[in-house]
């Protein structure tokens, strides 16, 4: 998943300049040109978080996009030696992803988050239902994609027109391939319903992607302007970057796409 288009897709949907960021993250708007566009790499974790900030986001989402959880673990366990035995423990058991889930849900029951961590989590599978999955589309273009898409919303005909067009504009002002074969086409806006739909494609998309790779799957989302809604976004570009579009199009079934969604997103 390529991190500068993420940044770029968070930056123009928050309405923020490229200048404005710039000054206040503390760096030259030259820089984050740069980054956006894949000439240098992600930034370091203290940018990483003061842009995280900027955009109104836990700074956990961008570091997992940037690929720099590292620096934050290793801080952590030389604040609590303990925890480096514990991750050890957990390694040398071999667990399985649904192992750690559960692990996980002990963890979340034992030692809950606080209030304001629990309302700002946002989840993809929450918006989804069977009847908003389209599994195996054949299509010629993303216009095929969004149409159809935005028909699973549950909107009137003239309604679910209505929101893809205004999605398919905002993808005219700058395309949402986010890489590892993932699009996220989306508009937000003050009268937009809250709105997901997932699709895979049977013939992978040939579109100009950063990292070239064909497009297989695209989450569609409408909302409205807000944090929840960037948040949103950044958690779809998450996703991609842990190979969402390999997880889930050979599934083959709406039961086994959305169970596999949730454990992607327990981790």
């Amino acid at each position: 998943m390529h991190f500068g288009t993420a940044l770029r897709l968070l930056r123009l949907d928050t309405g923020m300049s490229l200048r404005d960021m710039a000054r206040m993250v503390g760096v030259s708007s030259a820089y984050l040109s740069r980054v956006e566009h894949g000439h240098d790499p992600a930034p370091t974790p203290d940018r990483l978080v003061s842009i995280a900030r900027a955009l109104d986001l836990p700074p956990h989402l961008l570091l997992e996009l940037a690929d720099q959880t590292s620096p934050l673990v290793s801080s952590y366990m030389s604040r609590v030696p303990a925890a480096a035995s514990l991750f050890l423990d957990i390694a040398r058991r071999d667990l399985s992803n649904a192992e750690v889930s559960r692990l996980r849900a002990l963890l979340d029951k034992e030692f809950p988050r606080g209030r304001a961590s629990e309302r700002r989590k946002v989840s993809l599978r929450r918006l989804l239902t069977p009847e908003r999955l389209v599994l195996g589309l054949v299509c010629s273009g993303m216009d095929d994609v969004v149409e159809i898409a935005a028909g699973r919303f549950g909107l009137s005909g003239a309604e679910a027109r209505a929101v893809a067009s205004k999605i398919l504009a905002r993808e005219q002002e700058a395309p949402s391939l986010l890489g590892s074969g993932v699009a996220l086409p989306h508009a937000l806006g003050s009268h937009m319903p809250s709105a997901a739909a997932l699709v895979t494609l049977a013939r992978p998309l040939r579109v100009p992607a950063p990292d070239r790779e064909p497009v297989r799957l695209a989450v569609v989302i409408a909302g409205p302007s807000s944090a929840r809604s960037i948040e949103l976004l950044a958690q779809v570009a998450r996703l991609a970057g842990r190979g969402l579009a390999g997880e889930l199009c050979d599934l083959g079934s709406a039961d086994r796409v959305l169970a596999r969604l949730e454990v992607l997103e327990s981790w």
